[in-house]
């Protein structure tokens, strides 16, 4: 018995000893991936007029360097006037206001198979009953490593 569990440690330890490895080639993806919507179909642009009851095709190009795993598109009022980090141009803002029926838009998408580049294309009509004003289209986008990046954008809704 004593013959056996000697042995057993030997055998083992020399299993955890050959388990581990010195090799740092390991492929981390440490980059987050990319939106943009500065290209001629990119949509919208900063500061765009959106007429209630039209319908609008909401577009942007993302990036990856391994490869995307989801995106997302979200409208929300901007009447208390507060802004996102990644804004990069201001616009005229309407005084603040309280909204009343505002629009509310929150949607997420998968992207499949892998792709290291895709295009955000989401066809959307502005309901005529909602509160004209100041909004916030923001796009964001995830990789399969999880990282993300997001993008804000100042847009008005006009009658």
């Amino acid at each position: 018995m004593k013959f056996t569990l000697k042995y057993f440690y030997f055998i083992t330890l020399s299993l955890l000893m050959l388990s581990c490895s010195d090799d740092d080639s390991v492929d981390k993806d440490d980059q987050k991936p990319t939106i943009s919507i500065n290209y001629s179909d990119g949509f919208p642009q900063a500061c765009e007029q959106l007429v209630k009851g039209q319908t609008y095709t909401f577009k942007a190009k993302v990036t990856d360097n391994k490869a995307l795993a989801s995106y997302s598109l979200d409208i929300h009022n901007n009447f208390d006037q507060h802004t996102h980090d990644d804004q990069g141009e201001v616009c005229d803002l309407d005084p603040i206001k309280e909204a009343i029926n505002p629009l509310i838009f929150m949607e997420n998408y998968s992207i499949e198979g892998e792709l290291t580049t895709y295009e955000i294309n989401i066809s959307i009509t502005i309901p005529n009953d909602i509160d004209t004003g100041d909004y916030h289209c923001s796009y964001s986008v995830t990789d399969t490593t999880g990282w993300q990046s997001n993008t804000s954008i100042d847009i008005k809704i006009i009658e």
